[in-house]
């Protein structure tokens, strides 16, 4: 009895230390693995463009520090507009508020125009990719109509509507709505036959072959016509509040000009940059949200 349990003891009790210190070892290595790749992550995507800017401000405050400079140099924008700057949200009045205040108001002329292009376009999109003669016979009409710039159709829309803040909203609308028609209509058009097949075997309806089949399988294309509908709304706003007047980020640039302040028009330009690129960012995550990866950035 004795000779068994020695020979069954070291087969029970031997291998428990080793199994514990491999399994301590692995779940250390694994987490050392992750972090060196979100390290090196973030200096792949944030130190490049880091030393590109600071290049360039070193480049602009060299040509712009001289007396006889054109332009500000970055110091100067610095001390002269650094309440803009640092202060975005100050209310003192009517007209002298910070440029994050007057960046919200364009931005919710955009929410309003950008919106009616959206839903209007994927709409007007999905009924156009369904016919061959509806895709040839307008397809030509809305390439012309998309190179028309924004303040062309601004003097229409004043005409029309004879008010400032709902022409600028038109002007966004009609110049943000022609890429996503065209992206929808060629997403539907490219729906693959054997889903079609499958919706005609279940007997699906319009209505759910447009929520089940169609906006799922053209996702990817309507959010590359968003993210190029966002981008140009952006745009136009800028441009018709220079001329309808308001409060918008549009009209302090043009009122900054009128009043000799170039830094002030410079830290603007940084403000309408940084807001759109948020805004394609933000429709590219949704899109990739929507799409489960299948829409690139």
């Amino acid at each position: 009895m004795s000779a068994l349990a020695n020979k069954e003891t070291p087969a029970i009790v031997a291998p428990a230390k080793p199994a514990a210190k491999i399994l301590s070892f692995s779940g250390k290595q694994g987490s050392r693995i992750d972090f060196r790749r979100a390290a090196l992550t973030a200096l792949q995507n944030v130190v490049p463009p880091a030393v590109v800017l600071a290049l360039v401000l070193l480049l602009w405050q060299a040509l712009c520090s001289s007396a006889d400079a054109s332009l500000p140099s970055p110091h100067q924008v610095w001390q002269d507009s650094y309440d803009l700057i640092a202060f975005p949200f100050f209310n003192y009045g009517s007209q002298d508020i910070g440029l994050g205040w007057r960046v919200l108001v364009s931005l919710q002329r955009v929410a309003y125009g950008f919106g009616l292009a959206a839903v209007a376009g994927v709409i007007v999109g999905a009924i156009i990719g369904q016919s061959v003669w509806a895709m040839r016979g307008l397809d030509p009409i809305f390439q012309v109509l998309r190179t028309v710039p924004p303040l062309a159709w601004l003097p229409l829309s004043l005409a029309a509507f004879q008010d400032s803040n709902p022409s600028a909203i038109f002007v966004i609308f009609i110049t943000s709505i022609w890429p996503v028609i065209i992206n929808t209509a060629v997403g539907v058009r490219n729906i693959p036959q054997d889903y079609r097949n499958v919706a005609e075997v279940l007997r699906l309806n319009q209505l759910e072959f447009f929520w089940k089949i169609m906006l799922p399988s053209a996702a990817p294309y309507i959010f590359t016509g968003l993210r190029i509908g966002v981008g140009l709304s952006w745009l136009a706003i800028v441009a018709a509040e220079m001329l309808t007047g308001g409060v918008g980020i549009g009209f302090f640039i043009w009122d900054a000009w009128n009043s000799s302040r170039l830094p002030d028009i410079i830290v603007a330009l940084a403000y309408i940059g940084i807001v759109g690129f948020a805004l394609d960012k933000l429709v590219a995550a949704l899109g990739k949200l929507v799409t489960r990866g299948a829409m690139a950035n």
